[in-house]
């Protein structure tokens, strides 16, 4: 499985962004049967999970988002989003995205899906 992110950029605090994440190569499987998850990585920081979105489009949030960004999917596109409102400094990162057609609920906030994305870097100024 092949993920790209993009999307990222250089925004103001209170700004708005829509990251993007293009999933292929499923080895007869549908991007459908895949949890889908954004993590984040700051400099000097461990990775930290941001948001998850299972395979019937529950979602899941850490805490310090919750309410600002917005999981979604379109399985018709093999594409997860992330939308990201009331940006802060402290968001400033690079978002991975991650895959995983076996991982169990417990597991979503956890960085051990099998497969990663390359990363978009998003910096938020003051």
């Amino acid at each position: 499985v092949q993920l790209q992110a993009s999307g990222g950029g250089l925004v103001q605090a209170g700004d708005s962004l829509r990251l993007s994440c293009a999933a292929s190569g499923f080895s007869g499987r549908t991007f459908r049967s895949y949890v889908m998850g954004w993590f984040r990585q700051a400099p000097g920081k461990e990775r930290e999970f941001v948001s998850a979105i299972s395979r019937t489009g529950g979602t899941y949030y850490e805490d310090s988002v919750k309410g600002r960004f917005t999981i979604s999917r379109d399985n018709a596109k093999n594409t997860v989003y992330l939308q990201m409102h009331s940006l802060k400094i402290e968001d400033t990162a690079v978002y991975y995205c991650a895959a995983d057609s076996s991982i169990i609920l417990s597991d979503y906030g956890r960085a051990v899906y099998d497969y990663w994305g390359q990363g978009t870097q998003v910096t938020v100024s003051s």
